[in-house]
């Protein structure tokens, strides 16, 4: 079985901490689902503004791809200002990998926008996310800022109208 001097005393003891580090890794990791918290997201909108979660947000936009958060931003731009803040949403595009040089010809173009960009620029922010390729995902809240509903928003080919049904 085991060598005479092997020490099964802490066979038990490292095996459960195994377990429990693997168990709490995918807990902290995990997807958010309905019913889920949004949690904090520390970030500043292209002007500079921080951005703060608060209880009249009805619906948070989310977009990681860069292909895709440039179809998105030209859909809502289309729809003028105050188009997002009339459905009580907020818009957020993870701008993490972005180099910095092309933030320097990037952050100008995304000022022009008439809609509020959430910039977040940490991979944490938004590492819990539900994500399809290519879409925009779209989380309906609560009022205490509870995933209501998760859907997924085409902006190639989808009418921002779907967005909001």
């Amino acid at each position: 079985m085991f060598p005479m001097n092997f020490n099964t005393t802490l066979l038990i003891p490292c095996f459960l901490i195994l377990v429990l580090t693997s168990f709490c890794q995918a807990a902290i990791g995990q997807t958010l689902a309905v019913g889920d918290p949004i949690p904090v997201i520390s970030a500043k909108d292209q002007f500079g503004t921080n951005f703060i979660l608060t209880t009249n947000l009805q619906c948070l936009l989310v977009v990681k791809e860069m292909a895709c958060a440039k179809s998105a931003n030209h859909k809502l731009a289309d729809q003028g200002a105050g188009f997002l803040e009339k459905h009580g949403a907020a818009y957020l595009m993870d701008i993490h990998t972005m180099p910095g040089i092309a933030r320097f010809f990037a952050f100008p173009k995304l000022r022009k926008y008439p809609e509020r960009i959430v910039l977040v620029d940490t991979a944490e922010a938004l590492a819990r996310f539900p994500m399809q390729d290519g879409e925009v995902t779209v989380l309906s809240l609560t009022p205490e800022l509870r995933i209501k509903k998760i859907s997924y928003w085409k902006p190639d080919s989808d009418p921002v109208a779907n967005v909001f049904e």
